[in-house]
């Protein structure tokens, strides 16, 4: 008997080192590049609108649609933004982080627009139901 609760002892302190050792990821997404910070300017949010529709279990979804153009002069292989989601008194209750332009898309060139579809079924019983603020959180360049 004595030996099985060593054995666990033994497991369970190996267990709390390897948790403890391990390296942190919870660092978050990076932030965005004093680069991306002047390119922002290049690249315009429009015919953004949103619609809410039942699922056939009975679950919302919440969608946005809209299309985001590249009015600069540099390919962007990845742009992300980050949909903030308030109560209705307009305290912040949720965010998002999602991405509109992916490098598996084929990025977004100079000159061009994208259309981009983001479905969001786990918001706050709390949310005001009205459209969340957009901020480009990440631009990252070809």
């Amino acid at each position: 008997m004595i030996k099985i609760v060593s054995v666990i002892l033994l497991l369970f302190a190996g267990g709390a080192y390897w948790l403890a050792s391990r390296p942190k990821s919870d660092a978050g997404p990076a932030p965005i590049s004093a680069e991306a910070k002047q390119y922002v300017r290049n690249l315009d949010l429009a015919e953004v609108d949103m619609k809410a529709t039942d699922s056939f279990v009975s679950h919302r979804i919440v969608e946005i649609t809209g299309k985001i153009s590249n009015k600069g002069d540099r390919r962007v292989k990845l742009i992300e933004l980050t949909c903030i989601f308030s109560d209705p008194y307009g305290q912040p209750l949720s965010r998002e982080r999602v991405a509109i332009v992916r490098p598996n898309k084929g990025g977004l060139p100079p000159g061009e627009t994208k259309s981009f579809r983001l479905p969001f079924d786990q918001l706050p019983p709390a949310w005001n139901q009205r459209l969340p603020q957009l901020v480009i959180a990440q631009i990252e360049f070809e």
